[in-house]
């Protein structure tokens, strides 16, 4: 990398162009697969997050959209990016499952599915076995019986930890509130079986491209980062897209790369206040995350289990966080923040408060807990 850097780039011109192709810069009128598709990946680790993230991203949202979408497979549920649940859309399904094969498999096939006397040989045999077993939704107690049942023993358990994430298996809508439940049910991709411990070359170059649409410019580390890819394999796949991509440079001289072309509004372009979602994408995808979010707040809203707390996001940068209490919005800033935020806010917490009014009330409850570890800070029911 690194060839004729001309443009450097601010940490502002960054979190500008990061929202603006995140869509949080104007809300969108888009349909809800065209906007998953516009945003790339939706963190949902929690069930309610792919909608509250929409939420914030389209014009007109309604939650009915993402329910039929999920329905109707145009936008899938798995795990991918960083082992983590993502909605997608249904097109970019194949080639991010690709591109993060190396992943899973090490992930997934390493020393407890070992544990359990098995290999990633015998997960190669297990597969096509289990997705045709998958041809319909299938609980994770079934998966884990007919495991049992094809191992022995408590050969099962130790299997479906790691196949439940290493075989192409989407999450199948389970109902209200939110297409998924907390315990899930899981149906066979319309993929092949995976094969091998390297990552599809033509996989992982699409999928550093969808990453640009959606969140560059970035660099090496960023793209790393959003993926769990090893930097080396991200460095040889951008090797192979000379002409696909250009080269600047951010802040301190990173190196960066974006699609030539691709929309990087200007510094002072105004942001709107917006109540983000648990484990928002724009939180998680970067390994410079200074972009969005001040240094001294990430150990605030990313805590050590990786839990992502929802945010406040004030001139494009994370503020507070905020909960849904007693049938409304409690927001606690970080630092002050004047009344025409404050207002904005207000607004931003009438709509998502009818959103989940219609949905449910206690989102997120079961994380209140991390609310008496936040500092002495402003506190405002909205």
């Amino acid at each position: 990398m690194g060839q004729n850097v001309a443009v450097t780039l601010t940490v502002r011109e960054l979190n500008r162009a990061t929202l603006g192709r995140q869509l949080l810069l104007e809300r969108e009128p888009l349909s809800v697969p065209d906007g998953v598709r516009r945003v790339v990946a939706l963190q949902a680790q929690d069930p309610a997050s792919p909608y509250v993230a929409l939420w914030n991203r389209l014009g007109g949202f309604a939650p009915a959209d993402l329910d039929a979408a999920f329905a109707g497979g145009s936008v899938v549920k798995a795990t991918l990016m960083r082992i983590t649940l993502h909605a997608v859309h249904a097109e970019d399904y194949p080639d991010f499952r690709g591109a993060v094969q190396p992943t899973l498999y090490s992930g997934r096939l390493g020393a407890r599915f070992a544990e359990a006397g098995l290999s990633p040989a015998d997960a190669d045999e297990l597969v096509p076995e289990l997705l045709a077993y998958a041809e319909r939704a299938r609980t994770s107690a079934e998966m884990r019986a007919w495991l049992g049942q094809r191992l022995g023993g408590e050969k099962g358990e130790g299997a479906w930890w790691g196949l439940k994430a290493y075989a192409p298996l989407h999450h199948a809508p389970t109902g209200a509130p939110w297409s998924f439940g907390l315990r899930p049910s899981f149906v066979a991709a319309r993929t092949a079986p995976p094969t091998g411990r390297t990552a599809e070359p033509q996989a992982l170059r699409a999928l550093i491209l969808r990453y640009l649409a959606g969140f560059g410019p970035a660099s090496v580390a960023d793209i790393a980062q959003f993926a769990l890819v090893r930097r080396t394999a991200i460095r040889d796949a951008l090797g192979t897209l000379e002409g696909a991509v250009e080269h600047l440079r951010g802040p301190g001289g990173t190196e960066l790369v974006d699609l030539p072309g691709a929309p990087r509004p200007h510094a002072d372009t105004p942001a709107p206040p917006r109540l983000m979602a648990m484990w928002d994408s724009v939180l998680l995808a970067y390994s410079d995350r200074s972009r969005v979010i001040p240094p001294a707040y990430r150990p605030l809203v990313i805590r050590r289990n990786g839990d992502v707390l929802p945010t406040l996001l004030v001139d494009g940068q994370v503020a507070g966080v905020w909960r849904h209490v007693d049938g409304g919005i409690e927001a606690t800033a970080f630092h002050p923040l004047p009344p025409s935020v404050w207002d904005g806010l207000a607004v931003e917490a009438q709509a998502l408060t009818g959103v989940l009014g219609t949905r449910d009330t206690a989102v997120y409850s079961r994380y209140h807990r991390w609310w008496a570890q936040l500092p002495d800070a402003e506190v405002r029911r909205l």
